[in-house]
């Protein structure tokens, strides 16, 4: 898993500019998926070949009554929960303040590492000298930052990557498959995992969001040894203010980072909504291998046609995903839960497949035979070969004499000839496409 690093601090120091900054345009959602919007919060990047994890927590303010501000509070601990190094924000136009001093308690309390940053040192040249009282926190020697120009974010990143664990230790994961329950507020998350786990382990209530954090529960059988992380669900935007939607999102976005498998919850009363496009939109865009998890079948009145319609329109609303397989469960009564190991196990060793370069240019030269490559104007598109480079998910590359000539179609068309040689259920592919000379395109 790759390091976290978190930006923390009061509001208006400076937070989100730094985090854009830092992460330049490369941002963790992309949002040509359906349902996806971009979301300036969560976002990968790298220094000097070491790539992590950076989030924007919304600006912590120690004490308050306002229910808002009480969320956020209660988001950035999640954050910090989960860093690997905090990078802990003022601002030298402020100087510092009273509120400065809770939040460095707070995070002191946590026992993470701390990296103190001053914003807002626009100018180069001697120092402000107010520059000098930030030392009064007690937690070194602070570093001058400006998240306009962009001045002191090397020092800053330096210092950071020097709380990072060795990169051996990053690569050493132990062979539990990591399962993230994703999906809107009452899908029965919090139920699938304690019929599981049997035991209470979540509060399950009807209240929207009563599951507070993502809870990591170890469980083994005779399949293997799974983790569950279940995660709040994420909430439709009504009269819930946005910075509470985009913290149930960041949760969401954290607990698939890390999984190896997503169960996506869609309740079989409601069927797929549109927040349940959205979440496995969020699955699909990190690439994650997923199944679709429709729960409350109890509750439904069935004929002997009932599950396949049900099928086929979550089929239609998910059009994205057709590579998910879709599992019928009560998680109140206990059917077919015990389906969903197999059908985790299974997905996770096809999001790891490894396929050779001959087998795949067999399948490319059969494929070619069917179905022609596209011409435009003449110029045909030629393909030379096509290799695996990356697993989790599938990632190919095909090498052609010009990526233009390469259409949409003949894409699809090459990326079902290799799920219906290989299989590959479950799993999101990638398909880029290299011409001569150039660089990759995705």
């Amino acid at each position: 898993m790759k390091p976290i690093i978190a930006i923390v601090g009061r509001p208006n120091v400076g937070k989100s500019m730094l985090f854009n900054k830092l992460i330049g345009k490369r941002l963790s959602i992309v949002e040509d998926t359906p349902g996806v919007t971009r979301d300036r919060i969560y976002g990968e990047a790298d220094w000097n070949g070491r790539p992590f994890t950076l989030i924007d927590t919304g600006g912590i303010e120690p004490r308050t009554d306002n229910q808002i501000l009480e969320f956020m509070r209660q988001q950035a601990q999640i954050a910090i929960d989960n860093a690997t190094v905090i990078v802990f924000l003022t601002d030298i136009k402020t100087g510092l303040t009273a509120s400065d001093h809770e939040v460095a308690n707070m995070l002191l309390r946590s026992g993470k590492p701390i990296v103190l940053a001053v914003n807002k040192m626009d100018s180069t040249g001697n120092p402000n000298p107010d520059f000098y009282e930030f030392y009064n926190l007690g937690l070194g020697d602070p570093i001058a930052v400006s998240a306009v120009h962009g001045h002191g974010t090397g020092d800053l990143l330096d210092a950071c990557v020097g709380y990072f664990p060795p990169e051996e230790e990053e690569a050493e994961e132990d062979d539990a498959i990591k399962v993230a329950v994703i999906g809107k507020p009452n899908a029965g998350k919090s139920s699938l995992v304690n019929n599981i786990l049997g035991e209470e382990r979540m509060i399950v209530s009807d209240v929207a969001g009563t599951t507070r954090d993502a809870i990591d529960s170890r469980f083994e059988n005779d399949k293997g040894t799974f983790v569950f992380i279940d995660t709040a669900g994420m909430r439709r935007k009504s009269k819930v203010d946005e910075d509470i939607e985009r913290y149930s999102v960041l949760r969401a976005t954290m607990a698939i980072e890390r999984a190896d498998v997503c169960l996506i919850m869609i309740d079989a009363v409601e069927g797929v909504t549109e927040q349940d496009t959205k979440v496995a939109g969020l699955a699909h865009e990190a690439g994650k291998a997923s199944i679709i998890v429709v729960n409350k079948w109890d509750l439904v009145e069935k004929d002997e046609k009932t599950m396949d319609k049900m099928r086929e329109k979550v089929r239609q609303d998910l059009a994205f995903m057709t590579y998910a397989p879709i599992l019928f469960i009560s998680a109140k009564t206990g059917q077919r839960v015990d389906r969903l190991f197999e059908l985790i196990d299974y997905v996770s060793n096809q999001a790891s497949t490894r396929i050779t370069t001959g087998m795949l240019n067999n399948v490319l030269a059969d494929a070619q035979t069917r179905v022609q490559p596209p011409s435009d104007k003449g110029r045909r598109l030629k393909i030379y070969y096509m290799t695996q480079v990356g697993i989790r998910p599938p990632h190919f590359v095909v090498f052609c004499n010009d990526g233009k000539l390469f259409h949409f179609s003949y894409r699809r068309y090459l990326e079902n000839c290799i799920r219906n040689t290989f299989g590959l259920e479950g799993t999101p592919i990638i398909l880029s496409i290299r011409q001569k000379g150039d660089k990759e395109e995705e």
